[in-house]
């Protein structure tokens, strides 16, 4: 009896607690009307209606926390994309909100002028964990201004800067706000005209950060051909013990470079992704990979499409695979000048190697022994369809491939599960496994 009523007494708190929670849940959108008139701005009718939208939605979402997608982008009907006037109503409507865990700003036309009001919410927020800012037109003064925010913030762990021509300087200062921030886990700065002195500043501060897990540093503007970058990179993985996902994609990587990645990684216990695509690695930065792969245990997703690793360097991989590696799950070879010989190998590996479960294979030449192989691969069950980027048919009695929606890029980290991105975004799709499991 009294197990009985400690249990009624436990469930009535719990109601209690619930209502609490839902007698304080705002009303974002009459918030949103009244704050335009107080500011004498104009409502923004796309903002209003997503408000609206989350205004409606089942309560008991809010108690886990919401993310506003006020995206520009992936609409049937063109929406009013938010302005820098828009985004200073907008955070005085959420200063104050508990509910609101994410924000997804991307293709908007936010300019520094924005990027300082998101840097003020910024610093008085205590809800926000996730910031999506992707291809605004903020420069280099606006990521000075966030950067600053972040030095004080202890919430936000996931914020996206993609396609916001911040330059090498913009870049410099998130480097800065690396050595102090001890709460962001995932940070986005691919295509934002970083350059080497940025490169080389993010790799000094990721000696001594250990929060940030996953980081994008794809296509850096970049005049030099001593892959000096690569090398402080490589030097960064030697002693951090915490980066989970690195993308150096076109980061113009030689043989050399790999050399030097592998040679880090021989004694790396955290990396579990390795984006290299868009490099030029041939056979010889395979082969190093090759031997990488005996050796490492930890490494799950190697991605190297884009390369020109030929037939030779599939064969290093696959005979690593074959023989040694039984943890890497994922492998792109996508567009890498393979064939037949190459091909098969891998296949043959998938046969003995039963963690290799994904595997993305377009942009290579197939002859009929290729597609005999990874018909056999699909048909027999060894490899899923939605774990490969081919599909076998049949024509007059031949075998062909035809080419799949691949979504390699579902094994990121910060891959979202729950939705934070769109199917239709380019940028991301949905999770499957994510690397994440594994920390």
């Amino acid at each position: 009896m009294v197990m009985l009523l400690g249990c009624l007494n436990d469930a009535v708190t719990l109601r209690s607690v619930f209502q609490q929670v839902m007698s304080v849940r705002p009303d974002l959108h009459q918030h949103y009307v009244q704050a335009c008139q107080s500011l004498g701005q104009p409502e923004n009718p796309f903002i209003a209606h997503v408000l609206q939208e989350v205004d409606r939605s089942d309560k008991i979402t809010w108690t886990k926390g919401i993310t506003l997608k006020i995206a520009g982008n992936n609409h049937l009907v063109p929406v009013q994309r938010v302005t820098d006037d828009d985004l200073k109503v907008l955070a005085s409507v959420l200063r104050s909100s508990v509910f609101v865990t994410g924000l997804d700003l991307r293709w908007n036309v936010l300019t520094d002028a924005g990027a300082k009001h998101m840097a003020t919410f910024l610093q008085e927020n205590s809800t926000l964990r996730y910031l999506n800012l992707m291809f605004n037109d903020i420069g280099t003064s606006g990521a000075e201004l966030i950067a600053a925010a972040l030095h004080m913030n202890e919430t936000l762990s996931y914020l996206r800067m993609t396609g916001n021509k911040i330059g090498n300087k913009g870049g410099v200062f998130f480097a800065s706000m690396l050595q102090i921030n001890s709460t962001l886990e995932k940070l986005d700065l691919g295509d934002c005209d970083v350059g080497t002195q940025c490169l080389i500043a993010i790799a000094t501060a990721l000696t001594q950060n250990r929060s940030l897990k996953a980081i994008n540093l794809n296509r850096p503007l970049l005049y030099s051909q001593e892959e000096e970058t690569t090398v402080h990179i490589a030097l960064m993985l030697k002693t951090n013990p915490s980066l989970v996902e690195l993308h150096l994609c076109k980061h113009e990587m030689k043989n050399f470079g790999v050399e030097r990645l592998c040679e880090a990684l021989y004694e790396n216990s955290s990396l579990r992704y390795l984006d290299l695509g868009c490099n030029k690695i041939s056979r010889d930065g395979a082969r190093f990979l090759g031997e990488l792969l005996k050796q490492n245990q930890r490494l799950q997703v190697l991605d190297l499409h884009a390369n020109r690793i030929e037939d030779e360097g599939a064969i290093y991989l696959s005979e690593a695979l074959a023989l040694c590696n039984r943890t890497l799950r994922v492998l792109s070879v996508v567009s890498n000048g393979l064939s037949g010989k190459g091909l098969v190998a891998l296949s043959d590996a998938m046969k003995t190697n039963m963690e290799l479960s994904y595997i993305y294979i377009w942009g290579n030449k197939f002859d009929e022994a290729t597609c005999m192989a990874f018909s056999e691969l699909i048909q027999t069950g060894r490899l899923k369809p939605d774990c490969t980027d081919v599909e076998p048919y049949e024509v007059d009695g031949q075998v062909h491939l035809a080419e799949l929606s691949h979504g390699l890029q579902k094994h990121y980290y910060w891959t979202p599960s729950c939705g934070e991105e769109t199917n239709k975004d380019a940028n991301a799709s949905l999770a499957i496994v994510a690397v994440t499991e594994y920390l």
